[in-house]
């Protein structure tokens, strides 16, 4: 049977005991005689030929249409395995179980190399495409940062470096970098970065700012860029907390514990209520006054608590002025590497999305399973996909329609002729494989 219908990988499946196909084959239907019936398997895909050795009749069944040697059914089971961020050792596990026939895992691998991931990165190059036009029509941009890496610590394979536009919460560019192209784990932010700003600046879009967290390397280079950086307040709170929960366990400071949640807001308020570095600063140096239940400041800029003044109920909630308890407090909120990332928070935009992306990647990549450079970027931009599709959406509306997209790239353009997507594929530069060096 030839591919004659465009759309037959869309028909609805079952799953077919062989006991009942062979029912429907072993009698003749001119002769009613005994018939020869052979089987053929490939994978998901079973042929019967029968032949009646009394009148001569004869004819072959297949039980999914087939392009060229490739049975579609084969194909589409590794790309919706594939697409939805699915294992197909899992899969080959439960069809094991059931014996239900599959095909094996190199199959698998030359249906990725050949159809799926060339599919990925056409359609994730397409989109891109599309995003950097918008950008293009607006004028300046304003753009977040982040690396993640493979592995936790300083042994990372890989680190994925994206860039995010903060306007529409879309991802504009990622970039995959392996740890020896940059001489060690250490640099790929670097390295993920400044491809990720080169690709923009030659598709003509201007950076007015960026937000990032506070890598030492990455404030350096956007120095050297000349381009300003705003830092995340999410990753200045996740540091300062870390040290605030470490003065707690002095004796003095106990009482801080009381107030850590309160200087978690602070640090957001400072940032998204104030318009200059010098206010923002101002206002998060008021804190130390503020523990100890006073609300006019020395500094200009901000010289009085924007709250209510109320007498306390609870005096005890406190701190006592001058103590030795607050001069510990103010020496961790307010000393000079505090403060001048302070002046630098981010005002408008943060990047609390990173954290739902990353959950998705990790679906789609665990950490646990090695995957080649080429594997690990498609299933990155899987990710990509998936995240600006649903950029705008509820929770509750999450969509997945390019995973039909793939799909119906696959079977109607692909599969027919698939050498100019993987020649596309082959365009993107694989690093040499650790194992090698």
């Amino acid at each position: 049977m030839s591919f004659g219908k465009r759309h037959a990988y869309g028909d609805a499946k079952y799953i077919v005991f062989e006991s009942c196909l062979r029912e429907l084959f072993s009698t003749c239907p001119v002769c009613k005689s005994k018939s020869d019936v052979e089987l053929h398997r490939m994978g998901t895909y079973v042929a019967f030929s029968q032949l009646c050795p009394k009148c001569m009749y004869n004819r072959k069944w297949q039980s999914q249409p087939v392009v060229g040697s490739t049975p579609i059914g084969n194909l589409l089971l590794s790309a919706a395995t594939y697409f939805t961020g699915g294992s197909f050792i899992q899969v080959q596990k439960i069809c094991t179980a059931m014996k239900l026939h599959v095909y094996q895992y190199d199959t698998f691998q030359r249906h990725c190399r050949n159809f799926l991931e060339p599919a990925i990165v056409h359609k994730w190059k397409s989109e891109q495409r599309n995003i950097i036009q918008k950008l293009q029509d607006r004028g300046k941009v304003t753009v977040a940062g982040y690396m993640r890496a493979d592995s936790p610590g300083r042994s990372a394979k890989y680190g994925s470096y994206t860039v995010m536009d903060m306007h529409s919460n879309t991802i504009v560019d990622l970039q995959l970098v392996q740890s020896n192209e940059v001489g060690g784990s250490y640099h790929m932010e670097k390295e993920g970065l400044k491809r990720c700003l080169d690709l923009l600046e030659s598709n003509g879009v201007e950076v007015d700012y960026i937000v990032t967290d506070r890598h030492p390397q990455i404030q350096k280079y956007l120095r050297e860029r000349n381009i300003t950086q705003f830092y995340d307040v999410w990753h200045f709170d996740k540091g300062l907390s870390k040290k605030l929960q470490k003065l707690t366990k002095n004796k003095e400071c106990g009482l801080l514990r009381k107030w850590q949640r309160s200087i978690r807001n602070h640090a957001y308020w400072c940032a998204s209520s104030s318009t200059s570095g010098p206010e923002k600063v101002a206002k998060w140096t008021s804190l130390v006054n503020h523990l100890q239940n006073v609300h006019t400041h020395d500094n200009p800029i901000f010289h009085k608590c924007e709250h209510p003044v109320k007498e306390s109920k609870d005096p005890n909630k406190w701190f006592q002025r001058g103590s030795l308890a607050i001069h510990k407090i103010e020496r961790a909120l307010c000393n000079k590497r505090v403060l001048k990332d302070v002046e630098k928070l981010s005002h408008d935009f943060q990047t609390s999305s990173w954290e739902a992306f990353h959950s998705l990647i990790l679906r789609i990549a665990p950490k646990n399973v090695v995957f080649s450079f080429m594997g690990m970027l498609c299933r990155l931009y899987l990710a990509v996909l998936h995240h600006n599709e649903n950029a705008s959406r509820g929770q509750v509306t999450k969509s997945t329609d390019y995973v039909d997209e793939l799909l119906k790239l696959i079977f109607d353009e692909v599969i027919m002729d698939p050498s100019s997507f993987v020649d596309e594929m082959k365009a993107i530069p694989i690093p040499i494989p650790l194992c090698r060096i």
